[in-house]
């Protein structure tokens, strides 16, 4: 039986966490290994911000222990030896469920590297499963490939995504649109889902949603929107607003639409960056914000105090988004919650 009818959810993201967990990058599967130490400086300094506001377990390869436990240097990290090909575990770790009664459970999805883009990807495919079976957690396996960037839960039965990731035929071919849904409401507890049309341009995930779009609350949505026509992402987000303007949520409501404007664009080796301040990821009492520098402190600036608005009672915590960012993902992607 799926967990809905076992009375499991996704709960909201800003709910309270008993922790963070962050799996420990790895060198060999990095597309740039030049960038090996600017990358692992961006986790350990990730991994100590989300310490200043809740515990972190991190999954490590048993090779980059001692040097990682080195430079993250706090006691308040615990570290699990969990074999692992990369560090991106919000899509191949498991999304965690609540029901009435206080209990966890987790989904394991199937994994294939973003489409098949990487290989191997063995290791990070049975990541969830072992995650889950170490906190004595119990596991539904979902049987269709998933990633848990790819969706956002308001915690009421609605849930937010892209046409552009979950339609991809490299991801489920032979599942229908109708199909893909039925196991989303299964699996996450979900009455109602939002398809946005596409994700940020140059986003190598297919078009993950936590790039562009999250809610704020039940009823309110952050976009990420562009104000430059040059722009594919003018076009993009100008869509994504349409639909969502013309949505309503699991209850009933309309919208609230906040809008955080882009950074100026910058591009890598491989390409367009994805840079996003809707990468951000909550922590009790707290946000952990990705700002980009240079160009972009202007828009650094207006991301931040459009997130200090809108949520007064959490302080926002700023990390360097360029050091995760040239990996192909940033703190939302780094990183998977355990709700309380």
């Amino acid at each position: 039986m799926d967990p809905k009818t076992h009375g499991f959810r996704m709960p909201a993201e800003w709910g309270p966490h008993q922790r963070t967990f962050v799996s420990w990058p790895v060198r060999s599967s990095m597309c740039h290994p030049d960038s090996w130490e600017q990358v692992c400086a961006g986790y350990a300094d990730l991994i100590r911000a989300i310490a200043e506001f809740e515990p972190v377990t991190v999954l490590v390869n048993m090779d980059d222990f001692g040097p990682a436990k080195n430079r993250c240097g706090i006691e308040r990290i615990d570290w699990l030896p969990i074999p692992h090909n990369d560090s991106w575990l919000r899509d191949n770790g498991p999304t965690f469920l609540v029901d009435g009664q206080g209990n966890l459970a987790g989904v394991n999805w199937q994994f294939n590297a973003w489409g098949g883009k990487y290989s191997p990807c063995d290791l990070d495919d049975a990541v969830a499963a072992i995650l889950l079976d170490r906190y004595v957690i119990r596991q539904f396996d979902a049987p269709l490939v998933m990633e848990g960037g790819s969706f956002h839960a308001d915690g009421e039965g609605t849930l937010l995504t892209t046409e552009e990731c979950l339609l991809n035929p490299n991801r489920n071919p032979a599942m229908a649109r109708e199909a893909i849904e039925t196991h989303l409401r299964n699996h996450l507890g979900a009455s109602r889902i939002v398809w946005l049309r596409k994700g940020l341009d140059g986003d190598e995930t297919d078009g993950h949603v936590d790039n562009i779009a999250c809610f704020a609350a039940p009823g309110e949505i952050l976009m990420q929107t562009c104000l430059d026509e040059r722009d594919r992402n003018f076009g993009i987000s100008r869509e994504n607003l349409d639909i969502l303007r013309d949505s309503k949520d699991a209850k009933g409501r309309s919208f609230k639409i906040i809008e955080i404007p882009q950074p100026p664009a910058r591009t890598g080796k491989d390409g367009r960056l994805t840079l996003s301040y809707l990468n951000f990821y909550f922590v009790n009492d707290g946000i952990i914000l990705p700002v980009f520098g240079g160009d972009a402190a202007e828009a650094d600036g207006v991301a931040e105090s459009i997130l200090a608005s809108t949520f007064p009672v959490r302080r926002i915590r700023t990390v360097d988004g360029m050091a995760l960012v040239t990996e192909g993902g940033n703190i939302h992607c780094a990183t998977q919650q355990m709700p309380l």
